[in-house]
């Protein structure tokens, strides 16, 4: 019976399964590369514009408050010097006059508005002529705390009380001196004109605007909530002594949008406040269709993507069989580099050990010669020993010979060589290494390391050599660090460790073959010596830079070829 499950191609249920994995990873990776920049660009445009509009909001709140605030202290500037130009031109004597208080209560208000009566009192307190709605003459106030401050300054503008009227007011006062006496003229503004004035400041169907004094006390009557004389809702120390715009929970927990800007002429803080959700409704409809072309796009990205790579699998498909001999071709060739690469590296480990083998073989034979033990029992024994040993230690040189013929190279192969990817596979060898003795590896590479034609084998078999003597330098608890660095002519690779360093005496002859700074038997001294013949071979060069001590710093220097002028 066929499955029922068909495969890409015509290919095996092995190999179906491996292309529909391959299928899921390149429509994922794609997606992941498209969407990523695309919402990331969404997100970055809403973010603009929402910044833009909250700026454009702020600025609005505030400019509206400091205008209105210069407005109320244009009202108050007006209706103080409307004062103090009566008081300016009549006498005492004439002020007092009640006839003439009225017809100047008259033009006073045909000229500017809002007095609710004028009143004319002594150095006494005690009212002697008054014009208004309410009996007042004769009432004595010199107990008010604004009569003191008139008296003291020349000038009063009182915040809003209640009085004898029992009614919210405040009052302008000037006080003037006649015959060494002083006496005051004095005027109560109309509280529900000057509201109208500061409610006027308000933004919108959530806006609110109102007036508090230094105590948080409101001057005014608020739009929504609270009356005159009331607690504000606001924390006056809050705001600063220039114009501030900053958030608060409301009551009813959404955020408000505050403003508050100090009058000139008086203590008093206009403060406008909208709700800030209210207000950026534009915003959100401008997002939620944002929100809708990004979806629409998305879905138009899958379909694409989908229908794109299900064609290039199935491309893919077809020509597999072809690439699988190739394939296997390419497979052994790249076992047998890897083979001549650690065949380079084994054999001159191997090479020392050897010679040591049969020198010292050549001397045991030298003994058996000797009298002593020519009478032993088991010379023969020994000497077919020696002999064995001889023959499979030249048949071991020979293999290290064979390996060598086989691994040598005489110039490097170029190739593109990625400095920094060559670098992260060489960690990886020996991260686990590393790790064991408490070593960190650290790297600092430079993205823009551009790829250079060179023989990368060489070149990780050079990193590899440096990091792994930089681990053994350090031997337990330690740091090597790795860095990149690239200008316009040359690549830097920096390898440096915290080790106890190399002393300067043999610094010289660091690079030289045989030289070790290893204890016995630990070290060849073959492989700085091989690092710094494969740099020199590729263009550049390895140097060193060590203090006893301060761990020793090795520099690889490459010049930039680039692959396509190789």
């Amino acid at each position: 019976m066929e499955s029922a499950t068909s495969q890409p191609g015509g290919a095996t249920p092995m190999e179906g399964n491996i292309y529909s994995r391959l299928q899921t990873k390149i429509i994922a990776l794609t997606l992941l590369v498209t969407f990523t920049p695309l919402l990331l660009l969404g997100v970055i445009i809403y973010r603009q514009f929402a910044d833009m509009y909250v700026d454009k909001i702020r600025e609005q709140i505030r400019n509206r408050s400091e205008n209105q605030a210069a407005s109320l202290d244009l009202f108050l500037k007006e209706r103080t010097a409307i004062l103090g130009a009566i008081a300016d031109t009549h006498s005492f004597q004439a002020i007092t006059d009640q006839d003439n208080l009225a017809r100047k209560l008259v033009v006073m208000n045909l000229r500017a508005g809002a007095f609710v009566d004028l009143g004319v009192i002594d150095h006494t307190g005690q009212q002697l002529a008054y014009v208004g709605p309410y009996e007042l003459t004769g009432k004595n106030y010199y107990e008010q705390a604004w009569f003191g401050e008139v008296m003291s300054k020349g000038l009063y503008i009182s915040d809003v009380y209640m009085g004898f009227r029992k009614l919210p007011h405040f009052i302008i006062a000037i006080r003037r001196q006649e015959n060494q006496k002083s006496w005051i003229l004095r005027a109560t503004i109309d509280p529900d004109i000057f509201s109208r004035i500061v409610q006027a400041a308000h933004i919108g169907r959530t806006g609110n605007a109102y007036l508090l004094n230094e105590e948080g006390i409101l001057q005014s009557k608020p739009r929504f909530g609270g009356n005159i004389l009331d607690k504000a809702p606001v924390d006056v120390s809050l705001f600063g002594k220039q114009t501030m715009v900053f958030e608060q929970p409301g009551a009813d927990a959404r955020k408000l949008l505050l403003s508050g800007a100090w009058l000139k002429n008086k203590d008093w803080l206009l403060v406008i406040s909208i709700d800030a959700e209210s207000e950026m409704a534009p915003l959100f409809a401008t997002r939620n269709t944002q929100i809708i072309i990004i979806s629409l796009g998305i879905i138009a990205i899958i379909l694409t993507t989908v229908f794109t790579t299900r064609l290039m699998i199935r491309q893919l498909v077809q020509t597999e069989t072809q690439m699988q001999e190739l394939n296997a071709q390419l497979v052994q060739s790249d076992k047998l580099a890897a083979l001549g690469k650690l065949a380079a590296g084994v054999a001159h480990e191997i090479n020392n050990p050897l010679a040591v083998i049969l020198q010292k073989t050549g001397w045991i034979q030298d003994l058996l010669d000797e009298e002593e033990f020519r009478k032993s029992e088991n010379l023969h024994e020994f000497r077919t020993s020696i002999a064995k040993i001889e023959e499979h230690v030249e048949r071991a040189r020979k293999v290290v010979h064979n390996m060598l013929g086989y691994a040598r190279r005489m110039e490097p192969r170029l190739e593109d060589v990625d400095v920094n990817q060559t670098i992260n596979q060489t960690i990886d060898i020996l991260e686990n290494f590393a790790r064991a003795n408490t070593i960190d590896i650290q790297t600092d590479l430079m993205d823009s390391v551009p790829i250079i034609a060179g023989d990368q084998a060489q070149l990780q078999q050079v990193i590899l050599n440096l990091i792994s003597n930089a681990i053994d330098a350090i031997g337990k608890e330690g740091t090597v660090s790795v860095k990149s660095r690239a200008d316009d002519s040359v690549i830097r690779v920096v390898i440096a460790d915290t080790g106890p360093g190399i002393p300067e005496n043999m610094q010289k002859k660091i690079f030289d073959p045989f030289f070790t700074t290893k204890s016995s038997g630990k070290g060849t001294g073959l492989g700085l010596w091989i690092s710094y013949t494969i740099i020199e071979k590729l263009g550049g060069s390895l140097s060193l830079r060590s203090q006893a001590g301060k761990g020793a710093e090795f520099t690889i220097t490459m010049p930039i070829v680039r692959p396509e002028k190789k």
